[in-house]
C-alpha cells in the first residue's frame, strides 16, 4: 500500500509505456530473426538438407521467440484499453493478415518434413516465407500510418468511428509512407536473420545469408534516411497544446490537441532523443560490415542494436502520443489519457517485477545450453528429431 501511494498515477503510465516498449523491441530483437530466418529460407537453401539447417536454427527457440509478442498484445489489452480497441479496430485485416501468417509458420514447422516429398516440402517453405515476410512487412506498414495519424474519432461515449473510405480496408493501408516503412521493416528483420543464420549456420547456407543480409542491410539505412527525412519534410507531427494533464482520467477528449508542422520538432523540445536514430544508424552500419567480414557473434549483437535504435526512435518521436488521430486530432490517444486506472497499472507492475526476471532467465538459459552451429551431419544424423 505504501508503495501504491509512492508511484503516482503519471509515473505508472511512463513506466508502461516504456515496458509497452521494451516487449515490442523484445519481439523484434527475438522472433525477428525468426522471421528473418523464414523470409530468407528459399533463398539461402539450394537443397532440402540446406534449407532444413536455416529451419532448425530457429526451430528450438521460435515458440519462445512469440511469446513477446503475446505479451506485447497483452500488455496493449490491460495497459492501454483504447489503444487497443481503436487499433484492433481499425487495423482490422491487417491484424488478420499477421495472425494467419503467424499461424501458419508453426504448422509448417510441424508438418514440413513428415512427408518425403519434394513438392511438398517446398510448399511448406514457402509458408515459412509467408509467415517470416507477410507480418515483417505488415508491422512496418502499420507504424507507417500510425505516424500519419490514423483516420478515427471518439464519440462523446469514447466509440471509436473510422472515416468510411478507410475502416475495415486494408488497401487503405498501403500508402507510400508506409509502404517505405513496411519495407524498412521488412529489410531490417531479414538483416537481422541474415545475422543469426551468420552465428548459427555453417557453409553455403552462412555464406548465402551473408551475401542477401548485406544488401538488406544497405536497403535498411537508405530507406530508414528517407523515411527520416519524408518525416520531416512531409508529414505534419502533433502536439498537446495547453495545459497538459498528466495524472487525470483517462479521457482523450479532455485534451486539446493540433497538428504541428513536424514530428521532429520533437528533437528541438528534447535534443537527447536523437541518440535513438543514431544507434539505428550505427548498429545497422557495423551490422553490415559484419556480415561482408563473415564476423558472427558481433554481427547479431550489432544488428540488434540496430533495431533497437530503430524502433526506439519511433517511440520517442511520438512521445506522448501512442494512436494520433488524422481525422479528430483531439481523439488523438496519448500516454495521458488512453491507460487503465491508477489501481490496474500498479498490480500489472507488481506482477511483471515478479514474472519478468523468470522469463528473462528461463529465456537465457534456453539459448546458452542451445548454444552451437547446426550442422548438415546434425541434421542427416538426427532426421526423425529434427524439423
Amino acid at each position: 500500500m505504501i508503495l501504491y501511494e509512492l508511484i503516482s498515477y503519471d509515473v505508472l503510465r511512463v513506466i508502461w509505456w516504456l515496458l509497452l516498449g521494451v516487449l515490442l523491441i523484445g519481439f523484434a530483437l527475438t522472433d525477428g530473426f525468426d522471421m528473418g530466418v523464414g523470409a530468407l529460407l528459399p533463398f539461402v537453401g539450394k537443397t532440402d538438407i540446406e534449407r532444413r539447417v536455416a529451419i532448425n536454427t530457429v526451430g528450438p527457440v521460435w515458440e519462445g521467440n512469440q511469446v513477446w509478442f503475446i505479451l506485447g498484445g497483452g500488455a496493449i489489452f490491460a495497459a492501454w484499453p483504447p489503444l487497443y480497441a481503436v487499433s484492433f479496430s481499425g487495423f482490422y485485416l491487417a491484424m488478420f493478415a499477421v495472425l494467419a501468417a503467424l499461424i501458419l509458420r508453426p504448422v509448417a514447422f510441424k508438418y514440413r518434413s513428415k512427408r518425403d516429398s519434394a513438392a511438398w516440402r517446398s510448399g511448406w517453405d514457402w509458408a515459412l516465407f509467408v509467415g517470416g515476410a507477410v507480418p515483417a512487412l505488415i508491422f512496418g506498414v502499420a507504424v507507417g500510418n500510425v505516424l500519419q495519424g490514423v483516420p478515427f474519432e471518439l464519440t462523446p461515449d469514447l466509440f471509436s468511428r473510422y472515416e468510411g473510405s478507410y475502416y475495415g480496408k486494408f488497401f487503405g493501408l498501403l500508402n507510400p509512407f508506409a509502404l517505405l516503412t513496411g519495407v524498412v521493416s521488412l529489410a531490417m528483420l531479414v538483416t537481422h536473420g541474415a545475422a543469426w543464420l551468420s552465428l548459427k549456420a555453417e557453409g553455403p547456407v552462412a555464406a548465402r545469408a551473408r551475401a542477401i543480409g548485406s544488401v538488406t542491410g544497405l536497403v535498411t539505412i537508405g530507406g530508414y534516411v528517407l523515411a527520416g527525412l519524408w518525416l520531416a519534410l512531409g508529414i505534419d507531427g502533433y502536439a498537446i497544446v495547453g495545459d497538459v494533464i498528466t495524472d487525470g482520467p483517462s479521457n482523450p477528449l479532455y485534451s486539446d490537441v493540433e497538428r504541428t508542422g513536424s514530428w521532429l520538432s520533437a528533437y528541438t523540445a528534447r535534443p537527447w532523443i536523437a541518440i535513438a536514430p543514431i544507434l539505428a544508424l550505427v548498429g545497422m552500419s557495423l551490422a553490415v560490415m559484419g556480415l561482408r567480414a563473415g564476423r558472427e557473434v558481433s554481427t547479431l549483437l550489432w544488428s540488434k542494436l540496430g533495431i533497437f535504435g530503430a524502433i526506439s526512435s519511433v517511440g520517442l518521436t511520438m512521445f506522448p502520443f501512442i494512436l494520433p488521430s488524422s481525422l479528430d486530432p483531439r481523439s488523438s490517444l496519448t500516454v495521458w489519457d488512453a491507460s487503465s486506472s491508477h489501481q490496474t497499472l500498479f498490480i500489472m507492475l507488481v506482477v511483471t517485477a515478479i514474472f519478468m526476471p523468470l522469463i528473462l532467465a528461463y529465456t537465457a538459459w534456453v539459448y546458452k545450453v542451445l548454444w552451437g552451429k547446426v550442422t548438415e551431419k546434425d541434421v542427416t544424423g538426427n532426421s526423425h528429431t529434427v524439423y
